[in-house]
């Protein structure tokens, strides 16, 4: 008779999309895509498909409550990734559960404005985020907009980054990856900012493809699930952008709705 094994858990704290390609379904397709289990809490649902956002549903922040008192209750995270978090409650109630458990890794998307420029993120959240949710977050992954929000600088220029880096890596997370896709160039390049203070400078091309919805998401819940299954946060990042790479690149001659589609998250399957 086969001897159980577990599998090493990633916890998605995010929001919904129905289309498919962003969100905690795309958390979900990568996880398992990676050979991680995977179990959810929704914070918010966003009307949705590759064309845009419509307009967002709230989830009391006591729902939330109740869903990650169940979670824990029964399966234990080998790491966590947030996304949308979208208000100051939910991020309190997140808060306190992230106390509970100090030793488990987590991973922050902050998804603050959607790519078809719908706000995800109330605005009066911002210094609460700032303040007492970035010093429970051990891999931050800001793209260049975020970034921006956050340290409170324009960012035109790979120097831009590495400043804006330096800036929030002293609000309290223990570490960085600023994504540099929406500078503009043929390469696109990203600077991570590490525990011990270096700084990693990863380059790629960039792919010509519209099948980009959902790349922020599936990047940060990839990095999560390489953490949980042992790797150092500099080789979940470096494995997690190879990932992401192959996942647009096999997307790129995809038909998936009438807008921005997904990654192909199981290229490595079928």
């Amino acid at each position: 008779m086969k001897k159980s094994q577990n599998m090493f858990s990633v916890l998605s704290i995010a929001g919904f999309d129905g289309s498919g390609g962003a969100g905690m379904q795309a958390d979900i397709k990568t996880i398992s895509a990676l050979g991680g289990y995977a179990t959810t809490v929704l914070t918010a649902l966003p009307v949705q498909n590759t064309m845009g956002v419509q307009s967002i549903f709230e989830i009391p922040p006591d729902v939330v409550k109740l869903q990650l008192e169940s979670v824990l209750e029964d399966i234990r995270p080998d790491a966590i990734k947030i996304g949308m978090i979208y208000k100051t409650e939910i991020a309190q109630i997140i808060v306190d559960f992230l106390a509970e458990i100090p030793d488990v890794p987590v991973v922050f998307d902050p998804v603050m404005v959607s790519s078809s420029g719908k706000k995800l993120f109330e605005e009066q959240a911002n210094e609460f985020l700032i303040q007492k949710f970035l010093p429970k977050v051990s891999l931050l992954t800001p793209n260049l907009d975020e970034a921006s929000i956050l340290a409170n600088m324009p960012i035109k220029s790979v120097e831009d980054m590495e400043q804006a880096g330096n800036i929030i890596i002293k609000m309290g997370v223990q570490s960085v990856l600023l994504k540099g896709g929406h500078l503009e160039g043929e390469r696109l390049t990203s600077l991570f900012f590490d525990t011990d203070k270096s700084i990693h400078r990863f380059e790629s091309q960039k792919i010509v493809s519209k099948n980009t919805h959902g790349t922020g998401c599936t990047l940060s819940s990839a990095i999560a699930t390489y953490i949980a299954s042992g790797k150092t946060f500099l080789e979940s990042v470096s494995l997690a952008q190879e990932y992401v790479y192959q996942a647009i690149l096999h997307a790129k001659d995809k038909a998936w709705g009438k807008g921005k589609g997904s990654l192909h998250h199981f290229y490595k399957q079928f």
